[in-house]
């Protein structure tokens, strides 16, 4: 299954939102505003009394960390109305309300996402015959209050909890960046859906609120009790009156279409059934078992909170990536290959880290594919693992495992010259590795993108691993289903890398370095809901547990 995190935006990249945080001299001058088709009279009806901006500002409070920005806003347009105009509220106006509502009424409902004082003057504007006339005392503070909460809002929906909440949460991605001021500018001079089209969003966050409105109406207007099954397993031919329940549930859901509740386990069940679980990440094999039952009966509420807190993961990743990029979604257990304008081009199983061993979620640039790769052992399993297998006898174990001893300046130290008896994990001054070959625990080749973290994707010998429905084993680093096809993509604007060199250079069983001519971001996330690239609404288990801490933030216990 593929997703596409970041499509016509997507992705999504996925990644930094410093809102309300640009340095002022990275502002933009915006132009200066068009009066000719103005009278006198109608420009001074059309404009803000600076003094009028300064009390609104003095006595809301909750505005105090947008008032430069709004402040700088009026400035550059000469304190002239932005929603607000001769025959009312402008299209943008009912635009932006629209959408602040819609997010009250789906997403976390709190009144930064639609004050409520501006929803009563607005409400009441819209139903009444008189309209705004020059004069009303409501037109200022209606014109105040959207610009206040178009800053109020963007820090909540477009840019997220802060950055320091989100490492608390163990996301090193680096954040998108937003000037404000220059996108609410931007908006006001754009006709039609300019809130929609030019939320400063990737596209996967826009699925994701479009599946939470569906979410949430199926919710108001279903009953959803739990489903029994009578027997362990239903398969195609069975019947039985679980099935019957079976069969309304996937068709509340949308994987089985039609209203068929009769009790026999149809063609179209099965494929509905699959779908199911390809969603839920189950293996697909179209039969009814515990765990399709469990993914069933999961509340409709927990499946309304999992949507939201991937919703504030992608408030947090970039718009659009401008180059080709990989993507590894950890709970989803998948690496995504993107070319430029955010093309999915192939997509392949892997193995990440297992609990206590976990994957970071970081992003760098991928720039050298090693052949035929040495591993060097890491500190950790070292001394946990090879340290007291030397001790027990370091020549036999060496041989059984394909490994040498090295000291500083590259040699071999011949294990029979080291007094294991003085060492520990942290205190072996030599390095223990691991030569390239089929056993060799990093397989055939290994993609480097140099991090602090010391995590890279590569092959590996234990190919029956990829075959497992969750992949969660290895002891941080990634490792790649499709080795030689991430090889052949990344060098394959150099001719001379063929398919057949590539293959001699993975089975030489020696070390060759290559770099990658255009360094490829490589993103490692965490999104257990999204939307895949066939429409489909998707969900997996947090494996790691981030989905639980996040939740405890944004939503409390």
């Amino acid at each position: 299954m593929v997703i596409r995190f970041y499509a016509s935006l997507v992705l999504l990249t996925l990644f930094a939102f410093a809102a309300c945080q640009q340095q002022s001299g990275s502002r933009k001058r915006m132009k200066a505003r068009d009066t000719t088709h103005y009278t006198k009279q109608e420009y001074i009806e059309q404009s803000l009394d600076s003094n009028f901006v300064n009390s609104f500002l003095q006595g809301n409070a909750s505005y105090d960390a947008y008032d430069e920005y709004i402040r700088n806003f009026y400035r550059k347009r000469d304190f002239h109305y932005a929603w607000i105009n001769k025959d009312g509220l402008t299209e943008q106006a009912g635009n932006f309300i629209n959408m602040m509502k819609n997010d009250a009424t789906y997403g976390i409902k709190d009144s930064s996402l639609m004050n409520p004082e501006l929803q009563k003057l607005t409400d009441t504007l819209l139903v009444s015959d008189v309209g705004l006339k020059p004069g009303n005392p409501a037109i200022p503070r209606i014109e105040m209050l959207l610009t206040a909460q178009f800053f109020a809002y963007g820090n909540k929906v477009w840019s997220g909890i802060t950055a320091d909440s989100a490492k608390d949460l163990e996301w090193f991605i680096p954040r998108k960046k937003i000037d404000m001021e220059s996108l609410l500018d931007s908006m006001m001079n754009k006709k039609g859906n300019a809130f929609e089209d030019d939320e400063p969003v990737n596209r996967q966050y826009k699925l994701l609120r479009g599946e939470l409105k569906k979410l949430a109406n199926l919710e108001a207007t279903t009953k959803w009790d739990s489903l029994k099954a009578t027997t362990k397993t239903f398969k195609k031919g069975d019947s039985d009156t679980a099935i019957a329940q079976v069969k309304i549930r996937l068709e509340a859901l949308g994987d089985l279409p039609g209203t068929d509740s009769s009790g026999r386990f149809t063609a179209a069940l099965d494929t509905a059934v699959r779908s199911f679980q390809h969603r839920m990440g189950l293996k697909s094999d179209g039969i009814i078992k515990q765990s399709v039952l469990t993914a069933l009966n999961v509340p409709l509420q927990q499946r309304i909170r999992q949507v939201l807190l991937n919703m504030e993961r992608l408030r947090w990743v970039p718009i659009e990536p401008a180059t080709d990029y990989i993507l590894v979604n950890i709970p989803e257990f998948e690496m995504h290959v993107y070319e430029k304008g955010n093309k999915l081009v192939w997509s392949c199983n892997v193995v990440v880290g297992k609990p206590g061993a976990s994957t970071v979620i970081f992003s760098k640039e991928l720039r050298h594919v090693v052949f035929s790769p040495y591993w060097n052992v890491p500190p950790g399993i070292l001394a946990k693992e090879v340290l007291p297998g030397l001790k027990r006898g370091a020549g036999s174990y060496l041989a059984r495992q394909n490994m040498e001893i090295v000291g500083a300046s590259g040699k071999t130290i011949a294990p029979g010259s080291i007094n294991w008896s003085k060492y520990s994990g942290g205190n072996f001054p030599y390095v223990v590795r691991q030569k390239p070959g089929g056993r060799n625990s990093l397989g055939k080749v290994k993609f480097l993108f140099p991090n602090e973290y010391n995590i890279y994707l590569h092959d590996t010998p234990a190919r029956y691993l990829f075959g497992e429905n969750k992949r969660s084993f290895s002891h941080g680093c990634i490792r790649v289903a499709e080795p030689k096809h991430l090889a052949e993509w990344l060098l394959r604007a150099d001719s001379s890398w063929t398919s057949q060199k590539i293959d001699e250079a993975m089975n030489a069983g020696k070390e060759k370095y290559v770099t990658v001519k255009d360094k490829v971001p490589v993103f490692i996330g965490y999104f257990t809901a999204f939307v895949d690239s066939y429409g489909r609404l998707n969900f997996r288990d947090d494996v790691y547990g981030h989905d639980a801490r996040l939740a405890a933030t944004l939503f409390g216990k």
